[in-house]
């Protein structure tokens, strides 16, 4: 058994070459193990790959080519664990909750800007993952010997699609259930493989991070990636010190609205007083079941898909400071109360009568 991390010295990849015939005789070469230095509820997670193939196919890293739910529907949260036992976190918990103190409802009326918090989702809002993801499907094509047909609704499932769904219901490449997971497992294999590459930022970023790293606002990033991976990527593209909280998928959040909460708890910010930057009108809808506000970038969506955005923009350079201001100034942190408004009886009305006196 051998524990193998991510920075290899021979490969970039996290998971481990097939052994070579010439040593596939050693018990050792039969079977190797990667481990990820990724506790979840008190164990390990591990890949196991023999010389014959995947043997077994347990988790693997992160939440990749999956469909993910938007959550925080009528009230939902999630739970979070405290010293003194299991603490259920909603929407409405952490807008109660999370109050400014004295001090800094002082310093937030001098400086209105540092009470904002901004959350960017990880796909196509700081990296290029959609190339990620195409390159991926060319990869596995080219392996499987099998083409990828070029219609739209082709396209659009690849990209946004459950592999599972991919494999078995649009390519059709996959009917036996082993030969699908080997797929699968091969095909994020080859999407980390080429995350591993990328050090180049959506065009725009780094100065619009500079510019709300001035203003003081703290910001967050949340994807379902691995931790580690996220942070190396973060390192490479040179971003880790605009960010002051990371949401990942050792957060064990089950939707999308989820992570934005946990960020928001990572922010100290209510999220009423969040921002949500996202190129995906789901993540829109989450950011608005968790009454944040959305600003969607156009370009993996087109325009007329992200309409439910507060604001949308074809690039960072659009945007500046003040944009986040008139977005609270128009709407205010109110925006989603008429949903949740109770209705009070009006008290009853008064019968008038007329006394006449003969």
């Amino acid at each position: 058994m051998e524990s193998c991390s991510f920075r290899a010295a021979t490969a970039p990849s996290p998971f481990p070459s097939a052994p070579s015939s010439s040593s596939s005789s050693s018990p050792r070469a039969r079977s190797l193990i990667l481990r990820f230095p990724r506790p979840r509820k008190g164990r390990k997670i591990g890949v196991r790959r023999r010389a014959s193939g995947f043997d077994a196919f347990p988790p693997l890293p992160g939440k990749v080519f999956v469909d993910e739910a938007i959550g925080a529907e009528y009230g939902e949260g999630f739970e979070t664990f405290r010293m003194d036992g299991p603490l259920k976190v909603d929407v409405d918990y952490l807008n109660e909750k999370l109050q400014e103190c004295f001090l800094q409802r002082i310093r937030h009326a001098m400086k209105p800007d540092e009470a904002f918090g901004l959350i960017f989702s990880w796909d196509n809002v700081i990296a290029d993952t959609d190339s990620l993801k195409l390159n991926a499907w060319s990869q596995l094509a080219l392996e499987e010997g099998k083409d990828i047909p070029s219609a739209a609704h082709v396209r659009k499932s690849i990209l946004h699609g459950a592999a599972d769904h991919v494999l078995r219901k649009v390519l059709y490449w996959a009917k036996e259930e082993d030969k699908m997971e080997k797929m699968k497992a091969r095909l994020i294999e080859l999407y980390y493989e080429n995350l591993f590459k990328l050090d180049t930022p959506v065009e725009g970023l780094r100065e619009w991070l500079d510019a709300v790293q001035t203003a003081g606002i703290p910001c967050a990033v949340a994807s379902s990636l691995d931790r580690r991976c996220m942070i190396e990527a973060l390192d490479r593209m040179a971003l880790s010190k605009y960010f002051k909280a990371i949401v990942t998928d050792e957060d064990d959040m089950d939707s999308i609205a989820n992570r934005f909460l946990s960020a928001a708890m990572k922010l100290d910010r209510k999220p009423s007083k969040c921002v949500v930057f996202e190129d995906d009108p789901r993540g829109v809808t989450a950011a608005h079941n968790c009454t944040m506000m959305a600003v969607a970038l156009i370009g993996a969506h087109p325009a007329y898909e992200l309409v439910q955005a507060d604001l949308a923009i074809a690039k960072y350079s659009e945007l500046s400071v003040i944009n986040l201001r008139r977005l609270f100034a128009n709407k205010g942190i109110s925006f989603m109360d008429l949903q949740k408004q109770i209705i009070e009886k009006s008290p009853p009305k008064r019968r008038l009568t007329v006394d006449t006196i003969f």
